[in-house]
């Protein structure tokens, strides 16, 4: 084989072994939780050697970091999709909205890593990974401000609003994912009905800046 193959089969395969290693340690993490999480579990999962998973991940910490910013990466880039379509900026609000809770729905060990798991002996997630993470939340303002520039006329409370509106999201998707839902209520209509009462809060609600001012 020609050095110029070699070099990219070689590629290939370091590729595979760090995908293999985040899917095996997303699942495990989601079953186990942090604390029972190692790396020679994690090995044992993919069938390599500890020593292997040391050259990409310094240890547990970064390894669950980096699961972190792979879902936060994903749901980004599917945001930017949604939020460049043409369209009023009511359709592309609800749209993102809509493609939220699908995503959360849709891979529910990436939403649980990224929202609803915690752990006191984790290192802080580092500086530049929040940064990269806090620009959906920045998307979604710019969002929101299209959508209804009366209720946001400042920086801070498109912010708000954002983080209000994704709170209503965020419990729309957690209800589901952990069957907290009662099932009397029809999913469907659930999920159609918190979406349409969150944006009215949106359009609706007074400035912050206004109601403190």
């Amino acid at each position: 084989m020609p050095p110029a193959a070699r070099r990219a089969d070689a590629r290939a395969r370091d590729t595979d072994l760090r995908t293999a290693v985040l899917d095996a340690a997303r699942q495990l993490l989601v079953r186990e939780g942090y604390r029972d999480l190692s790396m020679r579990d994690v090995a044992n999962a993919v069938g390599c050697s500890v020593s292997s998973i040391y050259l990409y991940f310094a240890g547990k910490d970064e390894l669950v970091h980096t699961l972190m910013d792979e879902g936060f990466d994903r749901w980004y880039r599917k945001q930017v999709e949604l939020a460049d379509d043409a369209g009023t900026p009511a359709s592309r609000l609800e749209n993102v909205c809509r493609a939220y809770v699908e995503f959360g729905l849709a891979n529910p060990e990436f939403y649980e890593i990224m929202f609803m798991f915690h752990s006191d002996r984790m290192a802080r997630y580092p500086k530049e990974l929040f940064r990269r993470a806090r620009r959906n939340l920045e998307l979604m303002a710019e969002l929101v401000t299209a959508y209804a520039p009366q209720s946001v006329p400042t920086p801070d409370d498109a912010r708000i609003r954002a983080t209000a509106l994704w709170a209503t999201l965020h419990g729309i998707v957690s209800t589901i994912v952990s069957d907290r839902l009662d099932r009397s209520i029809d999913r469907t209509r659930y999920v159609e009905g918190a979406i349409r009462y969150a944006l009215a809060g949106v359009r609706h609600a007074e400035p912050e800046s206004t109601a403190q001012g």
